[in-house]
Order: structure tokens, then C-alpha cells, then sequence
């Protein structure tokens, strides 16, 4: 598997990945995602941006991530360690056909390596309060609970999660 800058042309097999988990978060009560967040707009714009990228094996997308160091203005809330910038995370999903198989790891550890490459060494997060599968990935890859913040008008919190390299 390999990370990859997402294309206009890898946008339909993101919305599928994405309708599919949205899905599947609604079949267990979680509505962080919806009809309203994220949109294939939101994508496209990652896209256009250079921050969206894909886990790609043998031509097959098997998740995605936005990566960034654009941190929602709600972030202040949290109780994060440092004062310095960060790749943050954004959208993270993957195939629910396609799970089991390391592909959230290895996202989130190819992440790691684009920080390291641009010379940062510091990780931000966030999910919401009922996604346990995120939490979960997040706590086995080394990141650490900093907190909750509110996002939309939201029934739950969202918790954030740092990792410092």
C-alpha cells in the first residue's frame, strides 16, 4: 500500500468509501458524519488543495485522509501539550469492505512521515464521542487524549488526540 496525493479522478471511489461509512455510523447511532458533512465539495477542495490523500494498493483506493495544519478555531478548547504547529487531521475513512487489514494504521503512520518531512513533529486530531473504532485506532498508534471540544451543534463532544514524534 502506498499514500498517494488524491485526484479528481479518485473522487467518486472517495464518496463511495464515504457513503458507505457514513452508512455504517448511522447503523450504530454515531451522526458525525452526514448529508450535511462531509460533501464530495469538501473533497474536491482537498483535492484541489494538495491535502487529500489516498491508500492505494494496486490501483485499489482503500481509505482516505486530509492532511493539513488548518486547525478549527474550536481546537483552543483542548488541552494540547505543545504551542507549535501541527499536521492535523482531517476526514479520515476506510473501506468498510476493506478493514481489518492495517490500512487506518498505516494512514495514520504515513501521516507521521509527511510531519516528519516538513520538518514538524507534532500530530492533531479529533473524533467524535461515539466513534470508538477512531478512538481505539488513535489510542493503538501512540496519540493521547487531550480533551473535548463541540463542533455543529452536535448531540456529543468531539475528543481530541495528539501525537508528539
Amino acid at each position: 500500500m502506498m499514500l498517494r496525493l488524491a485526484t479528481m479522478q479518485d473522487l467518486q471511489r472517495v464518496m463511495a468509501i464515504v457513503q458507505a461509512t457514513v452508512e455504517e455510523m448511522h447503523a450504530y447511532g454515531n451522526y458525525q458524519w452526514d448529508d450535511i458533512y462531509p460533501t464530495a465539495q469538501d473533497f474536491a477542495r482537498d483535492i484541489e488543495q494538495g491535502e487529500l490523500f489516498v491508500a492505494d494498493t494496486d490501483g485499489l483506493i482503500s481509505g482516505l485522509i486530509c492532511i493539513n495544519q488548518n486547525e478549527p478555531a474550536v481546537y483552543a478548547d483542548a488541552d494540547w501539550s505543545l504551542k507549535e504547529p501541527a499536521l492535523v487531521l482531517h476526514r479520515m475513512a476506510v473501506d468498510t469492505a476493506l478493514r481489518g487489514r492495517g490500512t487506518g494504521s498505516e494512514l495514520l503512520q504515513q501521516a507521521e512521515a509527511l510531519a516528519r518531512n516538513q520538518g514538524l513533529c507534532y500530530l492533531k486530531t479529533d473524533t467524535y464521542a461515539l466513534n470508538e473504532k477512531a478512538q481505539r485506532l488513535f489510542l493503538q498508534q501512540g496519540y493521547r487524549f487531550c480533551g473535548e471540544i463541540q463542533f455543529r451543534q452536535m448531540e456529543h463532544q468531539f475528543y481530541c488526540y495528539e501525537k508528539v514524534l
